[in-house]
């Protein structure tokens, strides 16, 4: 055991005398330990301080183990107590692990096996950092081996998967240097991701070959529709702003209605938000195409209306040019209020052949993390963003709806167009009334910029995009930028430094989760 690491043990045993060899053992390998012989000296001690382990006998004369048990628990819920037993009898055991026993040894007790506990039930979280923090110096190398030579859009799918496998895995690591290092990997990673999309996005948009990923407007045809031919009922659930380490937070919930039968990740088109590129999934088009095949179904940025008000009509017009037949049912939910319409009236969902459902809540929840001082205090980084995330789901309309479909025995896909970043460097700008007011890209035609601190496109057709006018031009930021306008910047930065944006050219928003679920439970 460590003998850095103090545990604080209470042995509580009628016949404790006869342990002394057991005690002193314990106390050479750092512990402090203290004792009793009787359940009620126990609860005093444990009712006038805490200890990080208990160590109860099972029978002692006048309060016996199983009745100092619950009193104890009662006192210190988190503490766990092993239970000293001379008996296996199974109703005996039935009752302490009933009263929430962490473990039980049989007499005779031998030192090795308290070590062992102790290690177990004490030190396990310690054990636990400091393998993982092994096991993450040794990887930091083969990741950034990985880095270097990454050269499609699959190994950067690989290289963002890892990492946030280790901001999972490290998340409650208390060794704060190792998760400084992870998070200075990714930073690197995200700017070489940057520069990779930068040399290849116009090829991926206007040639077609074996390293072109699958991007928004061809998910439907490619990923998408065949799901639904092989099934007879699936639901398309398209959730706003939805970013890789998110599914993995809520996908353990899941493991009791579904099977993951995919777990992959697709390529959203610049810019990085929900007018661009949800538009582009259900119309099957680039944003371009969109504006000249149905001008009145698309507004650029700097017109007045709703800017996804056709997604159903885009979709419909796409399923029936690849010759889809399906009953089809399609909804917007917005607010909370529409999740719980929704499950009142869920038999369309159950009717249709193919359901979509688009999801906005979590884009919501990133602008109220914007604008919601409290919020903000609650999602610090992206840590407490997946927690926050993994709490709303939990009591969220969305899980008792995925639960309902898994009874039903439909198919999930769950998805998303396009991720969020966490933005803290302020990149400054200027631009005419007319300049789009999105932090992670800007369109117009008086745009004023450092041209090495952005992807820049001055022709906004070289990446089937629309101009508002002959003289437009993009511009999109990297990594963690945001752009601010040199009126009022103090103010800009102040406010929106460490908030959640998208737009942009990162992991985050462009490496989005693209999942298959299938019911576990079949009608």
């Amino acid at each position: 055991m460590n003998t850095g690491v103090q545990a604080k043990i209470l042995w509580v045993d009628d016949e404790i005398e006869l342990l002394k060899p057991h005690i002193l053992t314990l106390k050479n390998r750092g512990c402090q330990v203290d004792t009793c012989n009787n359940g009620y000296d126990a609860i005093d001690m444990v009712t006038e301080q805490p200890y990080d382990m208990i160590i109860l006998d099972e029978m002692m004369p006048g309060m016996t183990g199983l009745e100092t048990l619950p009193l104890i628990k009662d006192i210190r819920p988190t503490t766990p107590v092993i239970m000293v037993t001379k008996s296996e009898e199974e109703d005996i055991m039935d009752k302490a692990i009933g009263s929430k026993i962490a473990d039980y040894i049989i007499k005779p007790v031998n030192p090795s096996q308290i070590l062992l506990l102790v290690k177990k039930h004490v030190q396990s979280q310690q054990l636990v950092t400091e393998q993982t923090t092994a096991d993450y110096r040794a990887e930091f190398g083969r990741i950034s081996q990985m880095v270097d030579s990454a050269s499609t859009f699959g190994q950067w799918t690989s290289i963002y998967r890892k990492l946030v496998g280790w901001e999972i895995e490290l998340a409650q690591s208390s060794d704060e240097s190792i998760r400084e290092v992870l998070q200075y990997q990714k930073t690197e990673a995200n700017q070489a991701f940057c520069r990779f999309v930068c040399r290849n996005y116009q090829n991926w948009i206007n040639s077609r070959n074996e390293d072109t990923p699958i991007m928004s407007h061809t998910l439907m045809r490619s990923k998408i529709l065949p799901v639904v031919d092989a099934n007879s009922k699936t639901t398309l659930l398209l959730i706003d702003n939805f970013r890789y380490d998110q599914w993995r937070a809520i996908s353990p919930m899941l493991h009791n209605y579904y099977n993951v039968a995919v777990d992959e990740n697709y390529c959203a088109i610049l810019p990085t938000a929900t007018q661009y590129a949800r538009n582009a999934i259900f119309a099957g088009l680039m944003p371009l195409a969109i504006d000249k095949l149905m001008p009145n179904k698309w507004l650029n940025d700097n017109e007045e209306g709703g800017k996804n008000m056709y997604e159903e009509d885009f979709l419909r017009r796409q399923l029936q040019q690849c010759g889809k037949d399906y009953r089809l049912s399609f909804d917007k939910l917005v607010r909370p209020e529409a999740g719980r319409k929704l499950i009142d009236n869920i038999r369309r969902v159950y009717d249709a052949d193919f359901s979509v459902i688009v999801y906005n809540f979590l884009d919501i929840l990133s602008h109220a993390r914007t604008e919601t001082e409290i919020i903000r205090q609650l999602t610090e980084d992206d840590a407490s963003f997946r927690s926050l995330t993994r709490s709303w789901f939990e009591h969220s309309e969305l899980f008792i709806l995925l639960k309902m479909l898994s009874e039903r025995g439909h198919t999930v896909i769950i998805t998303s167009d396009h991720g969020t970043v966490r933005v803290d460097n302020p990149i400054r700008v200027q631009g005419d009334r007319e300049t789009s007011s999105n932090l992670r890209y800007k369109t117009g035609r008086n745009l004023a910029y450092n041209y090495k601190e952005v992807y820049e496109i001055t022709k906004p057709e070289q990446i089937q995009l629309p101009s508002s006018n002959l003289s437009s031009s993009y511009i999109f930021a990297y990594n963690h930028d945001f752009f601010v306008y040199n009126n009022d910047a103090n103010r800009h930065i102040r406010y929106y430094r460490d908030t959640f944006q998208h737009g942009g050219i990162s992991m985050e928003e462009m490496i989005v989760p693209f999942i298959v679920l299938q019911p576990k439970v079949l009608l």
